[in-house]
């Protein structure tokens, strides 16, 4: 076993920088942890093999230490293809980085069946109790770049994909039930909030208050990001949620309405404000560290699986639009539904491979499983794959990590960069056809759905946006919660303009007056406290 060397006296842990070695006797040895030895288990596991060193095209490569050159100080040559082929694959090791969850951490496991929802789902995922399904999760964090910190305040990305025997299902959501915005068509900019001012490149405290300010949908989401749960203790404590409203259809295409939540059975924690700032410098990548090292140990992580189920008569005439992505479905009025359990076991072989280019789309569900009308859906069904394509390339889905393994695919698409399988050989490529291509199961037809209305553009900007806030800050939070939220809040937007302050606390006064009370209260101490320094 590998270890490190540290201090066991007691006097000044540095010893004399003139020493070639510190003094005997002041030294003991300590385990490191499972990540830290990654290399050396590697190691291990090669005992008694002798890999050639090869180019990408298999063949033996000689000496991998000296450019091939005229004479000892002389030029490279153009022939040395050893070196040619280092650099030109270094030059294009890095693919885009994904606008939004650049950051994350991913593992596998399975999906196991405990409870039957066959009465509201045909999916054959769902089709037996003790069924398990091969998975993929990636979690991450939103709005940073691949090099942030995991424990900066921010929404968690929770994505999973279900690779089961009748193709891939993909639920794409956030450790939050709900969103900031209800429309896709402000969601460029919301992001771009998140990000850095186009001139400065740093985040700007006033393109994210006058954003959240000036659209008051989001005060529901607020909310939950600056109390508590708005830093995730690692990934292996928080809940994960579709978000979405997404539509079940069972066997005789009878369907209704769905929310899928994954509550952790490790239990919520939180990372308190001071212990994440810490982190944030000496340990970065503290929530990849903790789910490797969980699963390594054998202490795999899991969450248990619910639905809330609400029928198409509940949803006419609810006192809200249960479409709705900054609003919650109230458990009291639709109770969680038992499913099944999510289980990580195995870390990923390679991180690039199976977690970078790992491609997730709401866009990819089973027959059984349908989008709903919420708008939010309906824009990412187009936007994740979009951005898939453009990432990874027209052929992303061969990639192993994102592969429908347990199913065939088998269509009309064709050639593009990086196709790597048969490309489906001599079949016909076009639709339809004599000659035995591919046809359709009229199984996996969607259910149809009546829809009236006249197109337009409709402002939903009003539409109560916050009823729910007011009552996460009085029933959900306790007092040293509602505390704690006011102070992050308060913290925060002091760096904005005050107009933009003024209107948070009119917002967060709608939803309940001594939420709006208390940041006002915040604030003003806060300016006097900073007059004085």
């Amino acid at each position: 076993m590998t270890v490190t060397l540290v201090e066991v006296n007691n006097k000044h842990p540095l010893h004399d920088y003139n020493q070639r070695s510190p003094p005997a006797g002041r030294l003991r040895k300590m385990p490191r942890d499972k990540a830290a030895e990654q290399l050396n288990d590697f190691k291990e596991a090669q005992k008694g093999k002798n890999e050639t060193l090869t180019t990408a095209s298999g063949c033996p490569i000689g000496d991998k230490l000296n450019s091939m050159t005229i004479g000892p100080r002389g030029p490279v040559l153009l022939q040395d293809v050893v070196y040619l082929e280092e650099m030109a694959h270094f030059d294009r090791q890095r693919i885009p980085e994904r606008v939004v969850h650049a950051k994350g951490a991913g593992a596998f496991g399975y999906f196991e069946v405990t409870d039957d929802i066959s009465k509201y789902c045909k999916a054959k995922i769902f089709s037996e109790i003790g069924k398990r399904t091969p998975l993929v999760v990636r979690f991450s964090t939103v709005g940073g770049e691949s090099g942030s910190a995991d424990t900066v305040r921010d929404p968690r990305g929770f994505a999973v994909k279900f690779y089961t025997e009748e193709g891939n299902w993909d639920l794409v959501g956030n450790n939050t039930p709900i969103f900031f915005i209800r429309d896709p068509l402000l969601f460029p900019s919301f992001i771009h909030t998140q990000k850095r001012n186009p001139v400065t490149h740093l985040k700007d405290c006033d393109m994210f208050w006058d954003f959240i300010t000036l659209r008051p949908e989001t005060t529901h989401q607020v909310s939950f990001l600056f109390s508590d749960r708005g830093i995730p203790d690692g990934y292996r404590h928080m809940n994960g949620y579709g978000s979405h409203t997404f539509k079940l259809v069972n066997a005789q295409g009878e369907a209704v309405y769905c929310k899928f939540h994954y509550k952790t059975d490790q239990g919520i924690k939180a990372c308190p404000v001071e212990k994440a700032g810490e982190l944030s410098g000496s340990d970065p990548d503290y929530s990849i560290r903790d789910l490797y090292n969980a699963i390594e140990a054998g202490n795999y992580p899991s969450w248990t699986f619910y639905v809330q189920i609400m029928t198409f008569k509940q949803a006419e005439t609810w006192k809200f639009n249960p479409f709705d992505l900054t609003k919650i479905w109230p458990h009291k009025d639709f109770p969680l539904i038992k499913v099944g359990k999510i289980v990580l076991n195995r870390n990923p072989k390679n991180y690039f491979a199976e977690v970078e280019q790992a491609a997730f789309s709401p866009a990819h569900m089973v027959p059984g499983i349908e989008p709903s009308p919420d708008k939010m859906l309906q824009g990412r069904l187009f936007a994740y794959t979009d951005t898939h394509r453009h990432r990874l390339g027209a052929n992303f889905l061969q990639i192993p990590v994102n592969c429908p393994y347990r199913a065939r695919a088998r269509n009309y698409q064709r050639d593009g960069p990086q196709c790597v399988d048969e490309n489906q050989n001599g079949a016909p490529n076009y639709h339809p056809n004599s000659f035995s291509g591919p046809v359709e199961e009229l199984k996996a037809k969607e259910t149809s759905f009546k829809v009236t209305g006249d197109v337009d553009r409709y402002n939903s900007a009003d539409d109560d946006n916050f009823t729910q806030a007011g009552i996460f800050y009085r029933e959900v939070l306790n007092e040293e919660e509602k505390s704690r939220l006011v102070s992050n809040i308060v913290h925060h937007i002091i760096d904005a303009k005050d107009f933009i302050q003024e209107r948070a606390v009119k917002n967060f006064s709608q939803a309940d007056p001594e939420y709006g009370r208390r940041i006002k209260e915040g604030l003003v101490k806060l300016k006097t406290e900073r007059s004085k320094m």
